[in-house]
């Protein structure tokens, strides 16, 4: 295992192919929906103190997957990430912490116009050389979100009590970055 010191200072970039941005839903107050967006660029600009790094990241709203096309179609209309008008959520960090042996991310998640700021608990998984001569690191990171935060607030009452869909989003980031 190598430590988060073991970065070289300067621009990682996501590898896209390695990179799972997820999320989970509450569906009818019963049962959990996943899904994930299949496109998203970004970087890490590693400083020279690896807490003072920052990191930057678009996803590309209409790659949106939950396996259901009538759902994911939903999803990118009006009522949801309106991607004609708001292709793109941005997140941009504003601080790293040490937490324990793990880390805490701090940034400001965009989406639809909307600017808030999020945390995120973050573990380093290493870094390696790979087979092509570069060198790769790799970070898992999650969090919770309310979506209504971002003005995203349809839904549709249930005759039992609760809503078709929850407010609160879970948030898994498997990130894979190459060193420039």
């Amino acid at each position: 295992m190598t430590a988060l010191a073991d970065l070289t200072p300067g621009t990682w970039t996501i590898d896209e192919s390695h990179t799972t941005v997820g999320f989970t839903a509450r569906h009818l107050m019963v049962a959990k929906v996943r899904g994930r967006f299949g496109k998203v660029s970004g970087s890490a600009e590693i400083a020279e103190q690896p807490l003072e790094s920052t990191v930057t990241a678009a996803i590309d709203l209409a790659s949106i997957d939950t396996g259901d096309a009538g759902r994911d179609e939903h999803l990118r209309s009006a009522d949801f990430f309106d991607v004609e008008h708001n292709p793109t959520m941005t997140f941009t960090s504003t601080g790293i912490k040490e937490d324990g042996d793990d880390y805490r991310l701090f940034g400001d998640l965009t989406i639809k116009g909307v600017t808030r700021p999020v945390e995120l608990e973050l573990e380093f998984d290493g870094v390696s050389g790979d087979p092509w001569g570069g060198t790769r690191a790799g970070f898992t990171a999650t969090g919770e979100v309310n979506r209504k935060d971002w003005g995203l607030e349809w839904n549709v009452p249930l005759e039992g009590g609760g809503v078709l869909v929850g407010d609160k989003i879970k948030l898994t980031l498997d990130v894979e970055l190459v060193k420039a």
